[in-house]
């Protein structure tokens, strides 16, 4: 290996860095000694506004944090973003010193200890794959269905359905465990094991909804443990515990259900205040409880080795072919000799009505079949697995039977039905499924545990799946021993009522019954604390990422941490459990629940995989998506295979869940594989539409609106916004924008308080859509900017919605008409629809209805059919759909307007359009002396305000120079257009002198004041703006006349004229226009039909 010297380099001498001005010599290199006073916090500012990020993974301790490791001599360049982007040594040493919240209660146990009150050092994780991740696993996936009903699967459905059943189920836990240990290793998995896999990969929604899926699952497991450990309790240890009885042999199952409602409570609140006082014992005693569990399965193996040559002596008694319950009787023959003579036997006495042998009336199957004695443990060389093999499924109350053994068939009295082993509930495959799958899951324990390991990369994926192996061999191996060594019928017997009420596997373990009945008791007792420990540790994660607020409440705890209020809760869910008081009927309820979650991890890696996202670098490489879609696949299939109606309940809480968390609006961003996926369909789709122009029967408005925002940053006109969500309906696409004229560097942090001002406001008015707010030195140029880049691909708008210039005629200041119409051309040359509503703020809020009236379109020329469309999109809002629509067009004195009004109503018909049609004659006459008027007084406007303009320039340019004798002024381009807009940003400073000849000019120029007056008096009016004026006005009293009580007015809005010197007589037009109504919406096309009379 070769070796590596430092050698430090000393720099003693600051040398000339002193002699600087303004810059003192301080040596801020990682010595772990502070500079000068004042100078250890020194905190930089690059000066543009930029904002420190909060980094996702380091912690902000204080020491860690210090300004001083900011500087470094070597790191001149960088030393402005040093807070903001840390040096590799401060990164690093931050990263050595994160220590991992995890699930369970390792914290909690310390906190509870006698030294709790001192600080403690925290101890490095020191666990290895055995202890932290195999025995943990082994311990949660063996459980009380092995005991207490796998051989009763494997006597149902026999040794191949059985292996079937246990291939299933492993396969998908296998491949979910490949899955998961990819996201595991995929990074550090904190407090919340799968849940938190889950949420972080696919979003707050499905994490929400799958980790409530896995809470409930892991309170059901624990109901299920108690059940389990109470039959164990009533049925095997000590039956006369039992508080209610049956009332005879012939009475059902009630009793026996009564009584695991009662001491299930009584079980579920002892472990809940044993969880409730302290997790160190539970983790004590964890131990234990594994060590009974290996016990166990070591002593079945050991029993089924032995019963090669020593089968253990458990005789079954049958009638006929029919099995009896041992217990009722003690011999099993009809007739028993006691001293020298032959009575009948006590198994003759349940059958038959008297003891007297000759007399009594027997039941007829009794009386015509023989009893016989078979071994119920035939041994592992007898052969029985050839019987065993297939199934017998029965349905309830069906009486057990030996197929081989030969009887009358006879039917006997239903009041010796009793006597017979019988099946207690009716049995399927699918039921069968649903009941062993608990018994495979219980995989997610090692990835609950990360923090404590040494190497969690390594150890969850090679733990996790050594675990499965190894319970997996076990299942194949116990359905293939339980098939050939015990007898069929007790197999199928699954309280063991035929081998004298004992547990039926501990009738094959050796050395007695007693090390499975007791081991088993206290394994399912073990496991059901730890589901108990576990559940609302759980809870408390999800209610601590505040993602479902009425669950805020459960995020609460003792001093110690103890989730005391989930607790409560998980104890109240449990006892639902407990009350359904049949494990077969609980068992389906989990699998649920957990084939849920396992779904979400196996789809979280399939996501992941096929999006490529950069995040995605598990170091378990052993992974596919298609195994990921497999075991998905598989989940699904097991659900609906074993409960179809408990999946279809189970997926409807799911989706309740993630409807509801979605509709509260998480604002959670976890960097999760949905969001990803929504890019990529999103890119998918925009390249899709990149392909063309939409066609014409696809077409919509798609909307930029245009707001302007006051001096506080508000929306000034929030009912633009109200009109948008009423003509969208949110169907399409709307983007609000809007323009801070300003520099952006210095306007960065105005721009972010104008988004979210403009968001809340289209949250308040249900628009759906997106913001952007532009800065620009000018407005106009600002508006231009957000009419070329707005959107993305073939998602861009081709529509404009733009407010009227209110109050233009009675400001000085020309920017605002001008900003307008130069907005009006810019869609014209982007060939975009522009819509103009005036008088905005009477338009109607989300909240009125219109009951009646009418929606007036005025159809003056045609620009591409969006009067026609727009009436019919505003019709589908709620507030404008009572309202009636009407068509107006204008004919001229040589148009046949009768033929029009025909040839309109069979266009309408043909566009499926309801709508009543007007034609009105616009009869030539001549131009009146109001129009003629009205255009003067516009004209000498005009020129007033122009020489308004200069006299104001006029005196500015006197007091300036009154002001600066010594010839050297500020000039600017006064009557520029260049110069209106930029009033607040100033240009450079034009410097110029001033000579006698140019003063005397400018004196002349004052002199010939009360001549320019003079000709705005003698003015003539222009013929042409006459003609359009005439125009105007003949078409606002049409308009007025007809549309005076219409409820919205639309009509062809004008375009501006070519010559940019009429801009201000265009403004006059529009006015007149739409004098008189009390909204108007003008309308302008894009240059393009937006509506067809073809299907």
């Amino acid at each position: 290996m070769p070796h590596f010297t430092v050698v430090p380099v000393q720099d003693n001498s600051p040398s000339n860095y002193d002699s600087l001005e303004g810059i003192n010599w301080v040596d801020y290199r990682d010595t772990g000694q502070g500079g000068y006073p004042g100078h250890g916090d020194t905190v930089s500012s690059d000066g543009h506004g930029n904002h420190k990020e909060d980094s996702p993974f380091l912690s902000s301790s204080d020491s860690a944090s210090k300004r001083n490791d900011f500087y470094d001599k070597n790191l001149a360049l960088f030393e402005e973003e040093l807070d903001i982007r840390p040096k590799v040594s401060s990164l690093l040493s931050r990263l050595v010193s994160y220590t991992n919240v995890t699930q369970g209660a390792k914290e909690h146990e310390e906190a509870e200890s006698a030294d709790a009150s001192r600080k403690q050092v925290p101890k490095s994780p020191n666990m290895g794959t055995l202890m932290g991740v195999y025995l943990p696993c082994l311990q949660n996936i063996f459980g009380v269905i092995l005991f207490l009903r796998l051989t009763w699967i494997v006597g149902t459905a026999g040794v191949v359905q059985s292996f079937l059943i246990v291939l299933m189920c492993c396969s998908c836990t296998m491949l979910t465990a490949i899955s998961m240990s990819a996201i595991a290793t995929n990074g550090v998995v904190p407090a919340g094991g799968a849940y938190f896999m889950i949420s972080r990969s696919l979003g707050p929604e499905f994490g929400g909804a799958v980790g409530l899926c896995f809470y409930l699952g892991t309170t059901f497991a624990a109901a299920m443990y108690i059940l389990g450990a109470i039959e164990i309790f009533l049925k095997y240890l000590i039956p006369q515990a039992a508080i209610f009885h049956p009332a005879d042999i012939h009475a059902g199952s009630g009793a026996m259900l009564n009584n695991m409602r009662v001491y299930g409570t009584i079980c579920l609140s002892l472990m809940a205040v044993v969880v409730f006082v302290g997790v160190k014992y539970v983790n004590k005693f964890a131990s234990l409880f594994l060590a009974c569990v290996i016990i166990s399965i070591v002593s079945i193996y050991a029993g089924a080795v032995k019963s090669i040559f020593q089968p253990p002596e458990f005789p079954i008694c049958m009638l006929g072919n029919r099995t009896l319950v041992r217990d009722l009787f003690d011999v099993c023959d009809k007739k028993v000799v006691v001293g020298n003579e032959t009575v009948p036997s006590k198994l003759w006495k349940n059958f038959c009505s008297s003891e007297n042998s000759s007399s009594a009336h027997c039941d007829e199957y009794f009386a015509q079949n023989n009893v016989t004695e078979i071994p119920g443990i035939p041994g592992l060389a007898s052969g029985i697995i050839k019987e065993n093999m297939w199934g017998d499924y029965m349905e309830k109350g069906q009486i057990l039977e030996k197929a081989s053994l030969s009887s009358v068939d006879v039917h006997g009295s239903m009041e010796t039905f009793g006597f017979y082993v019988s099946a207690d509930i009716a049995t399927s495959f699918t039921l069968l499924v649903g009941i062993f799958f608990p018994s495979a899951t219980g995989i997610m324990a090692g990835s609950n545990r990360s923090g404590d390991l040494r190497d969690a990369q390594k150890s969850i994926p090679i733990g996790t799946i050594l675990a499965i192996t190894t319970t997996s061999l076990v299942y194949f191996s116990s359905v293939v021993l339980f098939g050939a060594c015990i007898e069929g019928v007790v197999l199928r017997d699954k309280f063991g009522d035929a081998v004298r009420k004992n547990l039926v596997v501990g009738t094959l373990s050796w050395p007695s019954p007693w090390v499975i009945v007791i081991g088993s008791f206290f394994s399912t007792v073990g496991a059901g604390l730890q589901s108990l420990t576990g559940a609302p540790r759980l809870l408390q994660a999800i209610a601590k990422d505040n993602i479902i607020p009425f669950l805020r409440v459960f995020g609460h705890s003792k001093a110690n941490g103890e989730p005391t209020w989930a607790l409560l809760l998980t104890g109240l869910i449990a006892e639902l459990g407990i009350l359904i008081a049949s494990l077969d009927m609980v068992a389906p309820i989990l699998s649920m629940f957990f084939l849920m979650c396992y779904l979400f991890v196996n789809l979280a890696c399939a996501v992941q995989t096929l999006l490529r996202t950069p995040n995605w670098r598990p170091r378990f490489r052993y992974y596919h998506w298609a195994l990921s879609f497999l075991g998905m696949s598989m989940c699904l299939a097991l659900m609906f295979i074993s409960s179809w109606y408990y999946a279809i309940v189970a997926m409807g809480i799911a989706g309740m869940i993630y409807k509801y968390i979605e509709y509260q609006g998480a604002e959670k961003e976890w960097g999760d594989g949905i969001r990803g996926l929504s890019l990529s369909a999103a890119r998918y789709s925009l390249l899709r539409l990149e392909a063309g122009p939409p066609h014409t029967k696809n077409w919509r408005p798609q909307l930029l609106v245009l707001l302007k925002l006051d001096e506080d940053l508000h929306v000034k006109y929030p009912r633009m916004l109200t009109f948008a969500s009423q003509l969208k309906a949110g169907k399409g696409l709307t983007i609000v924008g809007s323009v801070i004229q300003g520099n952006f560097l210095e306007c960065y942090g105005e721009t972010q308080a104008s988004e979210q001002a403009i968001k809340n406001m289209m949250e308040i008015e249900r628009v759906k859509g997106f913001c952007q707010v532009v800065v620009a030195s000018k407005v106009r140029e600002g508006i231009a900017h957000l009419i070329q880049s707005c959107g993305l691909g073939g998602m861009k708008h081709n529509t404009v919605v733009m407010g009227w210039p209110y109050g233009w005629r009675q400001s000085e200041d020309p920017r605002a008409w001008k900003t307008f119409i130069n907005t009006v051309r810019c869609t014209t040359a982007a060939h975009l629809a522009l819509m103009v509503p005036k008088n905005v703020s009477f338009y109607p809020s989300n909240h009125e209805r219109f009951t009646d009236g009418y929606i007036d379109v005025w159809w003056i020329v045609h620009d591409g059919g969006m009067l026609m469309l727009l009436p019919f999109l505003l019709k589908q809002h709620k507030v404008w759909r009572k309202c009636k629509m009407r068509i107006f067009t204008v004919a001229q004195m040589d148009d046949n307007s009768i033929q029009m009004k025909k040839d309109l109503a069979t266009f309408l018909y043909q566009l499926r359009l309801e709508a009543e049609v007007e034609v009105v004659e616009m009869h030539d006459s001549d131009i009146s002396a109001y129009t003629y008027e009205r255009t003067l007084m516009m004209e000498q406007r005009s020129q007033m305000l122009k020489q308004m303009r200069l006299s104001s320039a006029e005196r500015d340019r006197e007091a300036q120079l009154v002001k600066d004798r010594h010839s050297l002024i500020r000039m600017g381009s006064l009557y520029s257009d260049e110069e209106e807009e930029t009033i607040e940003v100033l240009p450079e400073k034009n410097q110029m002198t001033w000579t006698s000849e140019k003063i005397e000019a400018e004196r002349r120029n004052r002199s010939n004041a009360p001549e320019n007056f003079r000709e705005l008096i003698s003015i003539k009016p222009d013929q042409s703006n006459v003609r359009r004026m005439h125009t105007a006005v003949k078409l606002n009293e049409v308009i007025v006349n007809k549309s005076h009580d219409a409820r919205l007015v639309l009509l062809n809005m004008p375009g501006p004229p070519r010559n940019a010197e009429g801009d201000e007589n265009y403004m006059e037009f529009l006015e007149v226009l739409t004098e008189g109504l009390e909204r108007v919406l003008l309308v302008r096309g894009g240059g393009r039909e937006v509506i067809t009379i073809y299907s």
